[in-house]
């Protein structure tokens, strides 16, 4: 009832006459005959008090005037609003006088083909018997310019029939509206998805990307044919991340689609653990856009990849300020909604946009849209002000017929449109991304309209199998088949909606390179396709794109400079993660790639190379045959091994003399053999250290050791025992047998034999590899097991050679034929003498130094043994033979009593 007194008071008594005549026609939730009898009655009594009210009453407020608008007739109509102009005149508003209507100006083509393609797909549609057949479809054309305002206004004049903008009321006598397609952009998209959802009507939008408008509880009839931003947003921060680049700026619009998509693209990137160089903002409300100060934030940042997420039209004043300030040399990354943009590819923008990769809306084929757009022309489409207005875009001409004629030349010299141009060369190659979405748009209306008209009465979807019919549905009805659609176009592409209203993620890469002409062409370089498996969504060939600097390489963009390989980053206090600098790998690390954050140690037996770059096997280190200290140590042992044997040789041949049958024949021989085994026993101390020969060193050493110094030992005691054995009523003489010595020898090679039994049993001596002890190599050599083990059999052996020098010193003045007690002194204080510096020598040493510091001390031993003991012997026998007598030795034992 207040709709009825609102519209009694917008028309008044011309109004009221009206209310009659059109009380059949109007409806609004229902249209019973009692309704229209109390219609009648109601508006009978308001046109008899209309006439107290007079002719200056008024009631209402100021209708929006309606323009920029296209519509055609038919039993079902499709609503569409496109931003068929890109700009509007800005004017101050002070309010000193009445606002001056939004005037729209500079028609965008793109926009003009996506709009054109709708009434092609009402057309083609139309005239297809096999869909929707004996139902002829209309179509409601809106400009929205761009404009919130313009959305709404557009959005309540189709709901209201296409005649006026009424709210909650629709005044058309037959065609029902199946739904909306728009918009374009994703702000006014919201707007109107807010006054369609009231209603249910089924919204269709093919630009209109916001993730913000999957929500279906704020949105339940909104559905698209372009993907969310939320892929697009996830891809560009894909392709950033593909290409390495680090750094980048970000800019955007101030509305939903810009900053919903920018944080995404935001979160994205640096989960990626690339850095936001900036953040800047595209103010859509300034004629300027904020042109100059975001300008300024590029051309100081060190970012050369900067993302933007806006559309054409916003981006425009920015890239015109960018060529004023003379910016250059930067990667754009576009997103779909000016990737494709013919507004930016003009030639005088070649300088700054040259180079740009981006997403692009995946292209499909319209057969005969192209021969539609160049039939175009204003003598076929007189009630089109659209067609004129691009003919004389397109040709920089006039019709004769306008009334305002702004000149287009600077002289003021107006060229008139002759009508015989020809569109072909400027049309067949447009780009038919968006329009093929508003294309399929159209189509997923028409087959849920088709759905709905099969629908069998028993077996629909509503209550009690009951269905819709195609003259007076509701929208809920017709939004229950668009959700559900389900076809394929005539290139073969699936159109179906997901439960969130949205399409398949698919895009096309596109970089922009340029033309034959000279103007920049969007080259498909690769693809991003959601459906695919993990890892794989991303496919792009490297060697089709062309840089900004006309190279095939791909640009840099970071804060800081790679660190190469052998290098890690650390970063920098109060700056960016990206914003580091370059240390070297600490030693024994490596890092083989660039921008490495931590260096990784090699493995026990590698070694970093010198650019720590990469793992280099040690240097095996141990004292082998083949190194020239282990030849010349092993040539040695077997040399002095023949020493022993050839002084042997000569005490059998010379056995029978006195000096060798007054030493005490039988050890003379034990003790030669036992320090030619010393010297042998140096040698398994060279070699690579097997397991076996870890155990037998040692054992070896210290038992054949312990047979040596036993026989000095041994001497010694013979000699005390033989000259006290010579003093009158001794009971000495019953020791002065072989029994003594050979007890003697036995007793102290048993000893060292249980320590080492011991030793073997307890822990065994085993290889090791030790890869700390020196840089880059890695010693082998065999590790004691139990060191105290070892010290005590050395310890032994000090305490063997410690006993025969004391007996032999107390014992060196002894009267005796030939004495050996001071030469078995000098001989054990050598033997002690290399022992015990062979202690600290052997705690210092590493490496294949530790066993040739102990064959050193073998050798050095050992021959110390050899030349004080025997070699005076020796001389005497070989070189005095006079002194070889017993009348000498006798004489030499008297002048020593």
């Amino acid at each position: 009832m207040e709709g009825i007194i609102l519209f009694v008071c917008q028309e008044g008594k011309k109004g009221l006459e009206m209310l009659v005549s059109l009380s059949i026609g109007c409806r609004k939730a229902t249209r019973s005959p009692f309704f229209s009898l109390a219609w009648m009655f109601l508006a009978t009594i308001v046109l008899e008090v209309s006439t107290v009210w007079g002719s200056n009453s008024g009631c209402h407020l100021s209708p929006p005037i309606i323009n920029g608008n296209l519509s055609r007739p038919g039993d079902v109509v499709i609503g569409g609003t496109f931003p068929i102009h890109v700009d509007r005149i800005h004017n101050e508003i002070h309010f000193r006088s009445k606002p001056m209507d939004l005037k729209c100006q500079l028609l965008e083509f793109q926009n003009f083909q996506s709009m054109r393609s709708l009434i092609f797909a009402v057309e083609e549609i139309n005239m297809n018997p096999d869909l929707l057949p004996n139902i002829t479809l209309g179509f409601h054309v809106f400009d929205t310019c761009t404009v919130l305002r313009r959305a709404a206004v557009g959005t309540l004049w189709m709901l209201s029939g296409g005649k006026e903008s009424i709210p909650n009321y629709q005044c058309q006598e037959k065609a029902q509206l199946a739904g909306i397609v728009g918009d374009s952009g994703s702000t006014r998209s919201i707007l109107m998805a807010q006054i369609l959802g009231l209603y249910r009507y089924p919204q269709i939008s093919y630009f209109s990307t916001s993730p913000f408008l999957s929500n279906r509880n704020l949105f339940p009839s909104f559905f698209r044919t372009i993907p969310s931003d939320e892929f697009q947003s996830r891809g560009l921060a894909q392709l950033v991340s593909y290409f390495s680049w680090s750094w980048v700026g970000l800019l955007a619009t101030d509305n939903d689609y810009g900053q919903l998509g920018i944080q995404v693209v935001k979160q994205e990137i640096i989960m990626s653990g690339a850095c936001v160089a900036f953040v800047e903002n595209i103010l859509t409300n300034h004629p300027n856009r904020n042109a100059p100060h975001i300008v300024q934030v590029i051309r100081e940042s060190t970012a050369n990849v900067v993302v933007v997420v806006s559309s054409d039209s916003d981006f425009m004043p920015v890239v015109e300020e960018l060529l004023r300030q003379n910016v250059s040399g930067r990667v754009w990354v576009a997103s779909e909604s000016w990737s494709t943009s013919d507004l930016l590819s003009k030639e005088r923008f070649q300088k700054v946009l040259v180079g740009t990769i981006g997403f692009a809306i995946h292209g499909g084929r319209m057969p005969g849209f192209i021969e539609h757009l160049n039939s175009l022309h204003p003598s076929i489409y007189m009630d089109d002000p659209f067609v004129k207005e691009f003919w004389e875009q397109m040709f920089s001409c006039r019709w004769v017929e306008k009334d305002s004629l702004v000149g287009w030349t600077s002289n003021g010299t107006i060229q008139k449109c002759s009508g015989s141009g020809n569109l072909e060369n400027s049309i067949n190659q447009a780009d038919l991304r968006i329009t093929f979405n508003v294309y399929t748009s159209v189509y997923s209306l028409a087959w849920a309209l088709q759905n709905l008209l099969q629908c069998k009465p028993g077996m629909g979807p509503f209550h009690d199998g009951s269905c819709a019919k195609i003259s007076s549905f509701q929208p809920w009805q017709l939004l229950h088949y668009v959700k559900n659609v389900n076809f394929w176009t005539k290139d073969n592409t699936r159109i179906y909606f997901n439960d969130k209203g949205d399409p398949p993620a698919l895009y096309d890469i596109v970089n922009w390179q340029v033309g034959a002409k000279g103007d920049l062409e969007q080259v498909i370089v690769g693809l991003y396709d959601s459906s695919s498996p993990s890892g794989s969504a991303l496919i792009v060939d490297r060697t089709a794109i062309i840089w900004n600097n006309g190279h095939l390489q791909v640009p840099h963009s970071m804060c800081s400079p790679s660190c190469p390989s052998g290098f890690r980053k650390v970063s920098i206090p109060e700056k960016p993660t990206c914003c580091f600098e370059c240390a070297p790998c600490p030693l024994g690390e490596i890092s083989n790639k660039t921008d490495a954050v931590e260096c990784h140690q090699c493995s026990w037996d590698m070694w970093p190379n010198h650019e720590q770059n990469r793992c280099l096997p040690r240097i095996i280190e141990f004292l082998s045959y083949n190194d020239p200290m282990g030849v010349s140590l092993a040539a040695i042992s077997l040399f002095s091994s023949t020493v022993p044997i050839s002084i042997l040789v000569v005490f059998v041949c010379r056995r029978t003399t006195p000096i060798v049958r007054a030493n005490n024949w039988s050890l003379s021989c034990l003790l030669l053999v036992s320090l030619s085994l010393c010297f042998l026993c140096s040698l398994v101390f060279i070699g690579y250290p097997q397991p076996e020969m870890c155990l037998l060193r040692q054992v070896a050493f210290g038992l054949v050791f312990s047979l040596c110094i036993s026989c000095v030992l041994a001497k010694t005691i013979t000699v005390v025992i033989a000259f006290k054995a010579t003093k009158p009523g001794t009971k000495l003489r019953k020791w002065t047998g072989v029994k003594l010595s050979y007890s003697v020898i036995g007793l102290g090679v048993f000893v060292q034999l249980c320590i080492c039994v011991m030793w073997l049993s307890l822990s065994p001596p085993f290889p090791e590899y030790d890869s700390h002890t020196q840089t880059g190599v890695l010693v082998i050599s065999c590790n004691e097991g139990l060191p105290a083990a070892f010290w005590c059999m050395l310890g032994y052996l000090g305490l063997l050679a410690s006993i025969s020098f004391v007996v032999a010193f107390l014992a060196r003045r002894l009267p005796d034929s030939f004495n050996e007690a001071k030469f078995i002194t000098f001989s054990m204080l050598a033997f002690l003498s290399v022992w015990v510096s062979f202690i600290p020598a052997h705690l210092s040493a590493r490496g294949k130094n530790t066993a040739a510091m102990e064959i050193f001390a073998i050798l050095s031993s050992s021959w110390a043994v050899v030349v004080c003991i025997f070699v005076p012997k020796c001389v005497v026998i070989l070189f005095r033979p006079n002194m070889n007598s017993r009348e000498h030795l006798m004489k030499k034992g008297k002048s020593q009593k």
